[in-house]
């Protein structure tokens, strides 16, 4: 107990001197501590360390998936769908195919199956991994499609591999692996909408800020366990709850709430990225002894995972370069379109142009079935609305050439590989070798990837106009200014009478106040979800207003 104990506390120290030196060091911290893991494996103290794969990916990634999906812009999530659900799945399986030919070929006597198996394994990209990208200047729909991806793709890939290990056994089946998969994701989704749901509607009744802190960190796994003893995706209940659970939060939780939230999750994903990749390095021991206790060759493996590491880069550059065309085709079709669009915005603005697209819709409703009605107009603004803030954020952020090189060097494998490929049965033929491949694979990985991708986007990156971005910076401040005011105009301030109580007074400005700030949140979170402003823009006004409705709160218990 009292070495676990030490270890433990060693493991906090690493983490964290990780955190701060390597950026001063120029190196990724995710790297220090896959080097300092497989420094460490070595030592005698470490020999008899055994690492459990599902503790991984049933215990840790729910936690970090669900934390990433809490906090990712869903605006930008939404608009960035198409993307990241290709990347997600047909180049996960894709992937998988190709790397399942690659392996037939230079490992004698494997087979196809296990093959695809083994490229099952290594084709995601990991969540943790790609965070070394969010440390550099790079585009922001860069990091959404990464962020997305990353968020997704584990469960395509987890049921490829559990399809390639069934056709082992029995005969392969195009359509049952398709129902196999449909029904992993969308049974995830209905239990990880149902729980983000029933997360807030019990949270928001704790007032105490650590317990409803405490609940948040049970919701992943109430959303995953459920989900993996139905056979579905228990990494994508997780990420559809941390999706419901970040919409709704600023509208169903207090300022507080959220504030703990925030502080205390940073805190948890700090430590556990810091363990994934610390265990990750720890883990080389066992696996080069495993190697060479089935005479195989540790030079043989290592050429093999370069090979594969090479084949996934190409894999993803063959997919990436056709996606980003057709993204580049499909914003100029939207794009056209935005003078009709502002058009019909500007008929919204006004009495009587509701009044003529009311008229309109009930033409088209009375040789239809129903007939337009002003909820429909306030949808079909709403509609109008996010288009025209899609093609501002997609004008505003071009993709092209650079950011595809910045998207196909950022795939990078991590632990989630070496986890699952420790999920291989006991049968698996050469699994200690299958077993190293994938190691080495996710540790080429970081460190080539890794430790270029940084340098990378600095030299190909777009040098931004800063004058350009300045004015565009003021006019997203000026309308949200805007929308400030005019959210406060609704209410009309309390003037002090004479002879009015001092107490009575200063709780009127504080009601008044609090009014304010409440009107105020909730046109910002229209603005969010209607996608007219920059994402981090919004962010920092919401918590501007959460911290002024926390020093209001705080200076009435003082006055108590």
């Amino acid at each position: 107990m009292d070495e676990l104990i030490i270890l433990g506390v060693i493991a906090f120290v690493v983490i964290a001197g990780a955190t701060l030196l390597g950026p001063r060091l120029g190196i990724a911290s995710p790297l220090v501590l896959v080097a300092v893991g497989i420094g460490a494996s070595f030592l005698p103290m470490f020999e008899s360390i055994e690492i459990d794969p599902e503790l991984i990916l049933q215990g840790v990634l729910p936690l970090l998936l669900y934390s990433s999906a809490v906090s990712m812009p869903t605006m930008n999530f939404r608009r960035e769908f198409g993307a990241i659900s290709g990347l997600s799945v047909l180049l996960v399986i894709a992937s998988s195919l190709v790397l399942g030919v690659f392996f037939m070929l230079v490992i004698p006597d494997l087979g196809f199956a296990w093959g695809v198996a083994l490229g099952a394994i290594i084709s995601p990209t990991d969540a943790v991994a790609t965070s070394i990208i969010k440390q550099t200047p790079v585009s922001k729909r860069v990091v959404s499609m990464l962020d997305g991806e990353s968020l997704l793709n584990d469960a395509s890939a987890l049921v490829v591999l559990r399809t390639a290990i069934v056709a082992v056994a029995a005969s392969f089946s195009f359509w049952g692996a398709a129902g196999t998969f449909l029904y992993s994701v969308a049974v995830a989704a209905a239990i990880g909408g149902l729980v983000g749901w029933l997360n807030l509607a019990v949270r928001r009744r704790v007032t105490n800020p650590a317990v409803n802190t405490v609940l948040s960190f049970t919701v992943p796994f109430i959303a995953s366990v459920p989900a993996e003893l139905l056979e579905a995706s228990g990494l994508v209940a997780a990420v559809v709850a941390g999706l419901v659970t970040g919409i709704r939060a600023p509208r169903e939780l207090s300022p507080q709430n959220r504030l703990s939230d925030s502080q205390n999750w940073r805190t948890v994903e700090l430590v556990l990225e810091g363990v994934v990749f610390l265990t990750m390095g720890l883990q080389i021991q066992g696996i080069v002894a495993d190697l060479q206790r089935d005479h195989a060759g540790v030079l043989p493996a290592v050429l093999v995972a370069a090979g594969a590491l090479a084949i996934t880069i190409l894999v993803r550059a063959a997919y990436v370069a056709p996606l980003l065309r057709s993204l580049g085709r499909r914003h100029r079709r939207s794009a056209a379109m935005q003078p009709r669009l502002e058009g019909l915005q500007e008929k919204l603005a006004t009495p009587e142009g509701e009044q003529e697209i009311l008229e309109r819709g009930g033409q088209r409703g009375r040789r239809g079935r129903g007939r337009t009605t002003s909820r429909d107009l306030d949808r079909f603004r709403r509609r109008v609305t996010q288009s025209l803030g899609d093609i501002e954020y997609f004008r505003r952020q071009p993709l092209g050439w650079r950011e595809g090189v910045i998207v196909v060097w950022a795939g990078m494998r991590g632990a989630v590989t070496v986890a699952a490929a420790q999920t291989l049965p006991v049968e698996t033929p050469q699994r200690p070798l299958l077993v190293f491949v994938a190691f080495a694979v996710a540790v080429l990985s970081l460190l080539v990837q890794g430790g270029t991708i940084g340098p990378l986007v600095q030299r190909i990156a777009p040098k931004a106009d800063p004058a350009e971005r300045r004015a565009e910076m003021q006019a997203e401040h000026t309308g949200l200014m805007q929308i400030l005011r005019d959210s406060a105009e609704q209410f009309e301030r309390p003037t002090p009478s004479a002879d009015q109580p001092r107490d009575e007074a200063f709780l009127a400005e504080r009601r008044y106040r609090l009014e304010v700030i409440a009107a105020q949140r909730a046109a910002l979170l229209d603005a969010r979800d209607n996608g007219t402003f920059d994402a981090d823009v919004l962010a920092d006004e919401l918590a501007n207003l959460d911290a002024a409705q926390i020093a209001l709160e705080m200076r009435a218990k003082t006055a108590d």
